[in-house]
């Protein structure tokens, strides 16, 4: 068991330390993919919190992990293009400027500011001098209409903000972060003003999301350790993720007869590639308006089941080990991004943030590493005390 668990996680390792600029104006930005040239702070998020990993599991030195954690913070602070301390979710890997009319966007920076804190956290001294000076630049209440309590959802150059995080999805570390900083926090309210609608899959009945997509219910997760604790509304986020999980797992059991794809161990539709490009809808029910058309065309990605290995760790390292007997699945950096064998298909990329999540999930299972990290942070701590989770 351990042996496959160690060879992904090394190997999804190796991207975040191989894909890597290292130019003078955008040392340490990570590639999206394998596919472009171009990096997302996203990707750099996971990648910084990959760095503690490596050097506890001496793939790298404590020095080399310094150093790209220290170039990388200083890359953030002094050369990548940002708006009111927010950054664009894809940059040029050359020089951090905007590419591809990238919107402005508050859920990859927060993701990037959750690397910068397990970095600063591991290594105290100028690492968290340097995250400081970050976080405390990013202008939340810019980010925030105060009418509706809610944070948009995006903002644009060219039309300004647009939509809400008006339900729950990723986003949970978004509220910890803003209501905790010390130059702009927001209200706490935020994070009680957002739908939690519910809904019902079998047995599994969950605060759902907009597609049901699995890594809705990871990536806040991936850091902060939700565990045992529940809001003032008696929400316990972690077990809803549990559910969640198992509720995604059953709908592929229940759909083996459609998809070749789908099985007992091969299950966790989420946002990935697939044989018609990248998909972000892919999702299993309860989700939004539970409608479950056209929320997958039988494509799996193994880092929806993988990034669930905290949830249910013993189906997630059951299907961990079919993956295993899929030779064409496999490449330099671990499992390659997804499958359907309806259709005879195997992704030939790797995705950051895919790489990313199994990546944390796995270190949080064997040794819960990432959440030791987090957890201590004063910030972290003020944030949860503010909101009410305990």
């Amino acid at each position: 068991m351990n042996n496959i668990l160690e060879i992904e996680e090394k190997l999804s390792f190796d991207f975040f330390w191989n894909e890597v600029s290292k130019t003078e104006n955008g040392y340490g930005l990570i590639r999206d993919n394998t596919k472009h040239n171009i990096a997302s702070i996203a990707s750099v998020g996971f990648g910084l919190s990959a760095i503690p990993i490596g050097i506890e599991r001496k793939w790298i030195t404590k020095e080399e992990g310094y150093n790209r954690a220290f170039k990388t913070l200083n890359t953030f602070l002094y050369n990548v293009e940002q708006k009111e301390g927010f950054y664009l979710h894809f940059v040029d890997m050359k020089n951090g400027k905007r590419v591809w009319n990238s919107e402005v966007s508050v859920i990859d920076t927060s993701i990037f500011l959750m690397g910068a804190l397990t970095v600063a956290e591991y290594f105290k001294g100028e690492i968290y001098e340097l995250f400081e000076k970050i976080y405390e630049r990013i202008n939340w209440q810019w980010y925030t209409d105060k009418n509706k309590n809610m944070f948009y959802m995006g903002y644009w150059y060219e039309s300004g903000f647009h939509g809400y995080w008006d339900g729950y999805a990723e986003q949970l570390m978004m509220y910890i972060m803003g209501a905790a900083s010390p130059t702009y926090p927001v209200d706490p309210i935020l994070y009680y003003s957002f739908n939690r609608n519910l809904g019902r899959y079998k047995n599994y009945e969950l605060i759902y999301t907009w597609t049901g997509s699995i890594f809705t219910y990871q990536y806040s997760h991936a850091w902060i350790d939700f565990r045992n604790k529940k809001d003032k509304l008696g929400v316990d986020w972690f077990k809803n993720s549990i559910l969640a999980t198992k509720a995604s797992r059953q709908y592929s059991i229940d759909n083996n007869h459609i998809y070749k794809s789908f099985s007992e161990n091969s299950w966790g539709l989420t946002a990935c590639d697939s044989p018609n490009g990248y998909r972000g809808d892919f999702g299993a029910p309860p989700s939004a308006h539970n409608n479950t058309e056209n929320k997958t065309d039988g494509t799996i990605p193994p880092a929806g089941t993988i990034g669930s290995i905290v949830f249910t760790p013993d189906e997630v390292i059951e299907a961990m080990k079919y993956y295993d007997t899929l030779e064409n699945l496999k490449c330099k950096y671990g499992f390659k991004d997804a499958f359907n064998l309806d259709k005879n298909w195997y992704s030939d990329i790797v995705i950051g943030i895919d790489k990313g999540i199994s990546l944390l999930m796995i270190e949080n299972y064997r040794t819960g590493m990432i959440w030791d990290l987090v957890m201590k942070n004063k910030y972290i701590k003020r944030g949860l005390a503010l909101l009410e989770i305990k």
